[in-house]
């Protein structure tokens, strides 16, 4: 037998619960993974607690919980390729990943992909990067982000942002993001000037850059988007990744799942040279997923929630 963290019903961080499940094993074209460390994503807790978003995600109940891993592959499947036993490895599992075992087909595709883990870097530091590190990139491919631009970020301080004002700052880019008030000298260690979010948040931003802001990415609803098209920002040069498929005003939705897969490279090059930091929040044993999802949840954590000792050894 081997653990996982399932739920049979919809809820708050209560649902979840510790199973003993049958250990699974890499049929063909497979590869199993023996989980280290599980990042979680506001999407994790979001299908657990809403039927619609589930839904939307292909989740049907009972599920498994969870999409970012890291960890050692230990078996591997007849045809299989690409992978041997022993290699390192970081990707997402939907809905199955806070486990002590996961089973993903090879080749990877873009809803469930696999890299090798580079030498260097941590499984709980590659544990975060398959959401967040390619959502990221997505969101700055879809707004085509050039050096010399003023991108306004909202939604700075979360998973997601701290990728996103790195990469913008690599490519060459000024950064502005919204965030609220706590939160400004975090964001300010990364590059970022912080604006505090809210009623008034387009006179503020013309404060901090009367010559305009030029592109601008949504990380958390659509205040920060619609802000942009008041400032005059174009709408192919706004993008949202939580405002749902079809957000007003002609703005673009994307997500990680449309990032390229070769941006996992760049963002893990980044990572050895010094030039992207991941900030890890909290880490927690997996018998106390309900406190790290009640975390995440609250929505006020700096950085990722990882779940470690995900593994029987």
């Amino acid at each position: 037998m081997s653990r996982a963290v399932v739920f049979e019903s919809f809820g708050g961080p209560e649902v979840l619960e510790v199973r003993d499940v049958p250990e699974p094993h890499a049929g063909p074209g497979e590869v199993r993974v023996r989980v280290t460390a599980a990042s979680l994503n506001p999407m994790d807790w979001g299908i657990a607690s809403r039927p619609e978003v589930a839904a939307r995600f292909g989740i049907t109940l009972p599920s498994g919980f969870g999409y970012d891993l890291a960890g050692v592959v230990d078996e591997v499947g007849a045809h299989a390729t690409g992978f041997a036993v022993g290699d390192r490895v970081h990707g997402g599992a939907l809905s199955r990943a806070v486990a002590d075992f996961v089973v993903v087909k090879t080749p990877t595709e873009a809803t469930e992909p696999l890299w090798h883990t580079p030498d260097g870097i941590s499984d709980e530091v590659a544990s975060t990067l398959p959401v967040a590190g390619m959502t990221a990139a997505a969101a700055l491919a879809a707004i085509d982000l050039r050096p010399g631009d003023t991108v306004l970020v909202g939604g700075a301080a979360g998973g997601v942002g701290v990728f996103v004002i790195q990469l913008a700052k690599l490519i060459g880019a000024r950064v502005i993001g919204t965030a609220a008030e706590g939160t400004f000298e975090f964001l300010r260690q990364f590059g970022a000037e912080p604006v505090t979010y809210g009623p008034g948040l387009a006179d503020r931003v013309r404060t901090l850059a009367p010559e305009g802001v030029t592109a601008a990415t949504d990380l958390y609803g659509l205040e920060t988007a619609e802000t942009a098209l008041a400032l005059g920002v174009q709408p192919e040069r706004i993008s949202t990744i939580a405002a749902g498929p079809n957000p007003p005003g002609g703005v673009r939705a994307t997500g990680g799942f449309d990032a390229a897969m070769e941006a996992m490279e760049r963002i893990s090059d980044a990572i050895l040279a010094g030039t992207i930091t991941v900030p890890i929040a909290a880490t927690f044993p997996i018998e106390q997923i309900r406190d790290a999802v009640t975390l995440q949840a609250e929505g006020h954590v700096h950085g990722k929630i990882v779940i470690t000792g995900s593994t029987t050894g």
